[in-house]
């Protein structure tokens, strides 16, 4: 259904700005880390400042050569994590690591299964935009290298995310790394090697929070072009300079992203809780997304010269439904009420579109979907001024 693929897209462009203002906030721990400077709101808008001239003169340049710009620094920064994941190898003291392991002596943790409950959206924010080789799927040389990149995108955040966590667990212990400020891994290799390990990995998190920063202002502005082709985005996103680059949508998504680092700045909100926001955000559309997966194979749909893989697609469709729904719950109401109010305004652009095509705004399923989404909304808004929800 077209809501659902405006939801989609609309939820990741949010979602994205969400995580750029994490992005800010992260960027401004490791200077404060490395050169002491002041950890003020002052230093957090020159921070934005400059991550936005960064980001905007690397997508100006063109497409295919921030693409570019972003591989080869992925590649170096790659070589980063692997010194770390050598060196806590060695470090790694299984005494250490299996004291408490279950965290039985810290009853603020919880049973096992609540804590798994906990950490799940933290997990999933860790692998937002895993899509983007599929977004940029158009650009690509070979369809057959998307799907390669996002398999090996997707490990390879896997391995390092278990790696880094569960060697740190054996370098320190559970309530000293719980103490450790932003950025947390600096502070685990300076224990072991002194201070020059808290320089490495403070200089290595400013120069990836800028790729991500640049990844993120290409993946925001090509959702939106992408969307306006297909008709579920107004036509004026689908313009392009000469470099090929999608500069009204550039500019949107840019003063969205603008929009939510100020709010960052304002807002009284913890990292978690950002992190929390910007996950719940991208939930709804993997929701829809592995719902339309177990449709279309269900159904039958694109598989009439493909029945051997329809089985196959609705088994990986339905465990992919099984875990979002699992995601939404681990979630909680308060997010999803959140994402809600962000969700709401993005109609104004989907009228837009489908006045220009001419179409009624919605079917009678999709007037159920928003009036669903309107509610949340509602709800939030209530909850926020009302002091029953925060930020």
């Amino acid at each position: 259904m077209v809501t659902k693929a405006t939801q989609r897209k609309i939820g990741a462009v949010l979602a994205g700005g969400l995580v750029l203002g994490i992005g800010a906030l992260v960027v401004q721990s490791g200077l404060v880390y490395l050169f002491h400077i002041p950890d003020t709101p002052q230093v957090l808008v020159a921070i934005v400042l400059v991550m936005m001239v960064v980001a905007t003169i690397g997508v100006v340049a063109g497409v295919e050569k921030g693409i570019a710009w972003l591989s080869n620094l992925n590649v170096r920064l790659l070589c980063g994590l692997l010194l770390f994941v050598l060196i806590a190898v060695f470090a790694f003291k299984l005494d250490i690591f299996t004291a408490d392991i279950w965290g039985v002596k810290n009853p603020d943790l919880g049973s096992v299964m609540n804590q798994v409950r906990n950490m799940m959206l933290v997990t999933v924010w860790v692998f937002i935009g895993i899509e983007g080789a599929s977004i940029f799927s158009a650009r690509a040389e070979k369809r057959s290298d998307v799907g390669k990149a996002t398999v090996i995108g997707f490990i390879t955040v896997l391995l390092f995310l278990v790696l880094v966590n569960v060697l740190s667990l054996g370098i320190m212990t559970q309530p000293e790394l719980a103490k450790l400020q932003n950025p947390s891994m600096a502070a685990v290799l300076e224990h072991v090697v002194g201070h020059w390990g808290a320089v490495l990995i403070s200089v290595g998190l400013i120069i990836s929070l800028l790729g991500a920063l640049l990844s993120w202002v290409l993946l925001c502005a090509e959702i939106m072009f992408s969307a306006a082709k297909d008709h579920t985005m107004p036509a004026f996103l689908k313009k392009e300079n000469a470099n090929h680059v999608p500069v009204n949508a550039l500019w949107l998504t840019n003063a969205m992203v603008q929009l939510f680092l100020i709010i960052t700045l304002f807002s009284a909100s913890t990292y978690v809780s950002l992190i929390y926001l910007a996950t719940s955000m991208i939930l709804v559309p993997y929701l829809w997304s592995a719902a339309y997966a177990v449709l279309l194979s269900g159904r039958g749909e694109t598989y009439e010269h493909a029945s051997a893989e329809r089985t196959k697609d609705l088994l990986i469709g339905g465990i992919a439904l099984v875990y979002a729904v699992w995601l939404l719950y681990a979630g909680g109401v308060k997010y999803l009420l959140l994402s809600a109010l962000l969700y709401a305004p993005g109609v104004i652009l989907f009228a837009k579109a489908k006045h220009e095509a001419g179409e009624p705004l919605f079917t009678h399923v999709e007037k159920g979907i928003f009036t669903c989404v309107v509610i949340g909304a509602g709800l939030a808004a209530y909850g926020l001024y009302s002091g029953l929800l925060s930020l």
